[in-house]
């Protein structure tokens, strides 16, 4: 008993330490995984001494731990997100995870003297991008790019994982089995589309299950956030044990989950959150505690010339490549190539080796611990500063805005939801609140009073209203201050405005011709854009036409484009280098290259057949 208490009083000590750390680094902009990774090497048997090398605990905890992350990070990612990144984000979680391994593979057999097998080996455990670092840092670091990039960023981190543990498990088979490279086969491509169809299968029918069960079943309000993640965890664990991808079926299942109407939804996501972190720092904690820093210095120089070659040559490729077939820009494709942070789940896939009894396991490890350290500090901490480089921070539509959405009892197909009245808000300003908003109460300096007997808001007045669910964010605008797109901000939106209302085929006939299909002639503007765009336009989204790039500027209440911005100049190139175009740039080059092909031979035939009007040329 003397030493369960110690060991409690310890990891407790251990998790409010990281708690307090992360006050810290919120204020000097450290990344915060980083930290919590450092408190565990600290604390481990080359710092305060703490012995800790159970390697399959730390898995088994680890996996949990990704678990909750991966369910939360599901049940974060709105579905509108999922549909306008699946195909690139998809492309990178498998395609891309492929590549990464192979190019990193040469770079591991050449530094580390591992065969190739090996070092695809240790390319799988570092392929993958980390969820909660990138969740954290573009969604607390204040980081506002256009959703596109964004979104493909977030489901990517979310669903590359599963690839990088097929990977990783099925090369520790092969190896340990010494088949060599012989192991591939089709057999491998079975278990891999039975792993992530599973995966998929088992993660729709269990987040149809948790929201059926959260609906249907007279769940009290203060167990429901415990029925869901123990629901979770039955999907994790059951799609495991059947030889499905269980990270593959949680992140499905909490996406399912959390695009439905779910009894109890606000208190599930701010449980959620808690235990999110906490997963967090659980996990890098005991990663941080399982190493022992007194082995780096043999490997220290090769291991980070490999996190430098993942950072600067292999992701980059492999981001290129998958990302050929879509509409992003150098610069976006860059910021793409740079936000592949590496984290926990490197790490913990670097315990597989051992696991497996691999000769020389603890150098896979090792090795991925360094490479997540590296890629932690040199990427972690300029995230940010290389998006501003690259020019893809854009403006955000709204300032501040304070609300507060609260659960109804039973099965209510209404939201209540409140709001402070914050200084410079339109409803401040005098604008009306909408017919389908219902407010009823308005709290003034501690006073509550019906809504029709307050008169005109005030600053900090608190205003509850019922409204249909999913209408909030067309309310969010009203009470928050909204940050104007100024007329000659170019930058961003374009040189001049146009009405998205015009004709398109005004567009062909001045920029063109050829710009636009039979079928877009007959469009507007606006709808031309939505079309293009795959039926949703959102904020500062682009559509090329040509030399023409034509910018979302304005939303209404509605979410149709109300503003559109025309780049006559094309946007400077990320690099002069001819890499992170895509195939649609490239056949501009082309075209462009032609032309002025063309009309360079056009002189020299003039000259040859001499001046105009047939007669000799005399001096």
């Amino acid at each position: 008993m003397e030493a369960f208490y110690i060991i409690l009083l310890v990891g407790t000590i251990l998790v409010l330490v990281s708690a307090f750390s992360s006050l810290l680094a919120f204020r000097f902009g450290a990344p915060l995984l980083l930290v919590f990774l450092l408190i565990g090497l600290l604390a481990g048997v080359d710092g305060l001494g703490i012995h800790f090398d159970n390697y399959p605990m730390a898995y088994m905890l680890g996996s949990l731990a990704l678990a909750v992350i991966l369910f939360d990070s599901g049940f974060g990612t709105s579905l509108h997100a999922f549909r306008i990144a699946a195909a690139p984000a998809i492309t990178l979680a498998t395609a891309g995870v492929v590549l990464t391994a192979s190019i990193f593979a040469f770079a591991a057999s050449l530094l580390l003297g591992l065969s190739w097998l090996e070092g695809l080996l240790l390319g799988s455990v570092v392929a993958s991008t980390d969820a909660a670092a990138v969740f954290f840092l573009l969604r607390i670091g204040g980081i506002h790019i256009r959703d596109k990039v964004r979104s493909s960023l977030e489901v990517e981190s979310g669903t590359n994982d599963p690839m990088a543990v097929f990977l990783t498990v099925s090369l520790v088979e092969i190896i340990s089995a010494g088949h060599g490279s012989g192991g591939f086969n089709l057999k491998l491509l079975a278990m891999f589309l039975e792993q992530m169809g599973l995966g998929v299968a088992l993660g729709l029918l269990g987040g149809i299950m948790i929201v059926n069960v959260l609906n249907r079943l007279p769940v009290d309000r203060g167990l429901a956030p415990i029925f869901v993640l123990a629901l979770a965890m039955l999907v994790f664990s059951f799609t495991g044990a059947v030889g499905g991808s269980g990270f593959l079926a949680v992140y499905v299942a909490g996406m399912y989950a959390g695009n439905r109407k779910i009894f109890a939804k606000e208190a599930i996501t701010r449980f959620q959150d808690g235990l999110t972190w906490l997963a967090q720092i659980i996990m890098f904690l005991v990663l941080g505690l399982l190493a022992t820093p007194s082995q780096f210095p043999s490997i220290f120089l090769p291991a980070v010339g490999l996190a430098l070659f993942l950072i600067f040559v292999a992701r980059p490729i492999a981001v290129w490549l998958s990302l050929l077939p879509f509409d992003f820009t150098q610069q976006e494709i860059g910021f793409i190539a740079w936000v592949g942070l590496r984290g926990a789940v490197s790490i913990l896939l670097g315990i597989m080796p051992t696991l497996g009894e691999i000769d020389s396991g603890h150098i896979f490890f090792n090795t991925a611990f360094i490479i997540v350290l590296v890629s932690l500090l040199v990427q972690g901490w300029t995230i940010k500063p290389v998006a501003t480089k690259l020019g893809l921070l854009i403006p955000p539509r709204m300032g501040e805005v304070d609300k507060v959405e609260l659960d109804l009892p039973g099965r209510a197909t209404h939201e209540l939801i409140s709001y402070r009245v914050i200084k410079d808000s339109p409803v401040l300003r005098g604008e009306r609140i909408p017919r389908w908003a219902m407010p009823s109460l308005v709290i003034r300096d501690g006073r509550s009073m019906r809504y029709q007997y307050a008169g005109r808001l005030r600053e900090n007045d608190q205003v509850y209203l019922f409204i249909a669910p999913g209408y909030s964010r067309l309310l969010d605008r009203l009470f928050a201050s909204r940050a104007p797109v100024e007329e000659d901000d170019a930058d961003f939106f374009g040189a001049f405005a146009i009405s998205p209302s015009r004709p398109a085929k005004e567009l062909d006939a001045a920029y063109g011709p050829g710009l636009l299909s039979v079928a877009e002639q007959g469009m507007t503007i606006g709808d031309l854009m939505t079309h293009r765009l795959g039926g949703k336009a959102d904020f500062a989204d682009r559509v090329r036409l040509g030399s023409i790039i034509l910018i979302v500027r304005e939303l209404d209440e509605h979410e149709h484009i109300s503003s559109v911005g025309i780049s006559l100049e094309p946007v400077e190139p990320a690099t002069r280098l001819p890499i992170f175009i895509n195939m649609r740039e490239i056949a501009h080059r082309i075209r462009d290259t032609l032309r002025r092909y063309r009309g360079k031979s056009v002189p020299q035939a003039a000259a040859v057949s001499g001046p105009p009007g047939g007669g000799e040329n005399t001096n």
